[in-house]
């Protein structure tokens, strides 16, 4: 990392710790993943601001401040099992996987996961598994998870990805309709029993049932 690059990435850390990031691993995590792979070249000048960046297909990697926000909100601890529904460039996976025992991640883009599963054999994290497949069937095969992580909005919650959720498991998931306002939701299952807290306002791309198989990408 250039000087520059190391100056830009300080300065994202401390104004995640002024935004209220507080959790130390989450922080070290979003420190040691160089986000500037994750982002397409003519951006990457950008990789350090606290923006959401386009990554095409209409989708974008989220700024640093969701993403270190929803990771903290999953109360990760390192034996875990996590599942993520749109894996997208990548980004929020690399930072799961360096606070977890596994991340299983699915995109319904064909030509993203393509590119993020480079980005994972590049950085070498082996503890991350992908799926190309709609994602809001979740992974029923390796189920159940200790954390579900959702990066695009729902209109309520999906009952399939609480069914995946194990005893005293938390989602994250942004809710909210197209063209709506969305709020995060952290949702903590206890038996059979779910406790719903809203957390902020947040804006995603919709989560959608179905896959995308663009070759050219």
């Amino acid at each position: 990392m250039s000087v520059i690059g190391y100056e830009s990435k300080i300065q994202l850390i401390m104004e995640l710790r002024s935004q209220g990031i507080t959790d130390a691993d989450v922080l070290s995590a979003i420190e040691r993943v160089p986000r500037e792979t994750f982002v397409p070249e003519g951006f990457r000048h950008r990789a350090n601001d606290n923006d959401a960046l386009p990554i095409g297909h209409g989708q974008t990697i989220s700024q640093p401040a969701v993403v270190a926000y929803m990771t903290s909100e999953l109360e990760l601890e390192k034996r875990m099992k996590v599942l993520e529904i749109g894996t997208g460039s990548g980004y929020q996976t690399a930072v799961l996987s360096r606070l977890c025992r596994r991340v299983y991640t699915v995109e319904r883009y064909r030509a993203l996961l393509r590119g993020a599963e480079k980005r994972f054999q590049e950085l070498r994290l082996p503890n991350v598994t992908t799926r190309w497949d709609d994602g809001s069937r979740g992974w029923p095969e390796v189920a159940p998870f200790e954390r579900i992580i959702v990066t695009a909005a729902a209109v309520d919650v999906p009952p399939v990805l609480l069914d995946q959720l194990a005893p005293g498991g938390i989602m994250i998931v942004p809710i909210g309709g197209d063209g709506e306002d969305q709020q995060l939701l952290k949702c903590r299952k206890r038996g059979a029993d779910v406790d719903y807290e809203t957390l902020w306002p947040v804006r995603f791309v919709p989560l959608l049932a179905d896959t995308v198989d663009d070759r050219r990408g």
